[in-house]
């Protein structure tokens, strides 16, 4: 990426203004308990944000760049470690997954013979979604083990034969971390943690160790309700099992921007894996003019040109932002799962506004 300043100076001094009146925008019209979010220029140069309060009981104010539960971000540390592994040579991108797991994938119209690592990564499985949200909530403290997972979304008939669409399902990367543990014999946290994580001196980020339902640094508590006029229910602490390899990571929005910076910066894969995960398919169903690539978004911005990153979502929390090809990076967290289309918007527009300044 080039370096250079993010702002013009006529410019500069009304950045703190856009991306607070955004913030106060989630907060006060959209009722999100807290909005946070971190900018970092094209020198690395960065700026954290707050709005609303930490703790709805107390009222303490969020904690500036505080830990969240980074969710579907997951999906992009997973997706480096399989590629790294492919540039060692352990994993070959095309092959089907009973090469490393066979007869793990067998159900209606499912077969791991010809369902490959790539379609997994990318989505164009057909894999139905073992994930239930509404489980989840009605016990968040209970553990779950990867294969038990797999067999509710094993239990449904496939949605497509493999490679004909896309479509997004956390069952992809349920099994692209078990193909990880079974090439490297290795859990897939402690992949993460050494390959990527303490790499780059991600010093907020870490993939939580089983049965470890807190959020161990400064953070704002997370939230949930059933409908708008619902109390706020406290979901901060819950077993992120449920969510392994596809949605278990606990980050900053500063470091997140780290992350996907030094990746699109080609300090994580080489040159050849890296283009591997920016090819990318139409997306549409995750927003207009979305592509994906291997665990790896591609958004278009208003200004022109394209960010690159993942965002997720996990009760409590909701994560979006990514990083431009001149090495601009914004990410928000938002401490309640948007429950609108209107929410939404607001949110990706904040994004956008922040790196179209």
């Amino acid at each position: 990426m080039t370096t250079g300043a993010l702002f013009p100076p006529t410019a500069s001094a009304a950045r703190p203004d856009t991306v607070q009146n955004s913030l106060n925008t989630l907060v006060l019209d959209d009722q999100i308990p807290a909005a946070l979010a971190n900018v970092t220029d094209r020198q690395g140069r960065m700026r954290n944000y707050t709005a609303g309060v930490g703790d709805l009981k107390t009222g303490a104010k969020a904690p500036k760049d505080g830990q969240v539960r980074a969710g579907s971000n997951t999906k992009a540390f997973t997706a480096v470690v399989a590629l790294q592994l492919v540039a060692e040579k352990k994993i070959v991108l095309d092959a089907p997954v009973d090469t490393y797991l066979p007869g793990l994938l067998r159900g209606k119209g499912i077969d791991g013979r010809h369902i490959t690592i790539r379609q997994l990564l990318q989505h164009t499985s057909g894999l139905p979604e073992y994930l239930d949200k509404r489980a989840i909530l009605e016990d968040p403290q209970r553990y779950y083990e990867p294969r038990e997972l797999l067999a509710d979304a094993l239990a449904q008939k496939a949605h497509f034969s493999p490679g004909a669409k896309w479509e997004y399902s956390n069952t992809n990367y349920l099994v692209a971390g078990l193909i990880i543990q079974k090439v490297t014999g290795r859990p897939i946290g402690e992949e993460i943690n050494r390959r990527i994580i303490d790499r780059i001196g991600l010093r907020h980020t870490y993939f939580p160790t089983p049965g470890d339902m807190t959020i161990r640094a400064p953070h704002p508590k997370g939230y949930h309700r059933d409908t708008a006029d619902s109390p706020w229910r406290e979901v901060t602490e819950l077993d992120p099992s449920w969510g392994w390899a596809a949605g278990a990571v606990i980050s900053t929005n500063s470091d997140l921007n780290r992350f996907y910076t030094a990746l699109l910066d080609g300090k994580l894969l080489p040159p050849a894996q890296l283009a591997q995960m920016r090819t990318t398919v139409p997306a549409e169903a995750a927003g207009p003019g979305v592509r994906y690539g291997l665990g790896l978004t591609s958004t278009p911005l208003p200004c022109g040109g394209v960010y690159w990153g993942h965002g997720g979502t996990i009760p409590g929390y909701a994560t979006l932002g990514g990083v431009t090809e001149d090495g601009r990076a914004v990410n928000i967290a938002l401490t309640a799962i948007p429950a609108d289309s209107a929410t939404e918007q607001h949110a990706q527009t904040a994004v956008e506004s922040a790196l179209c300044r």
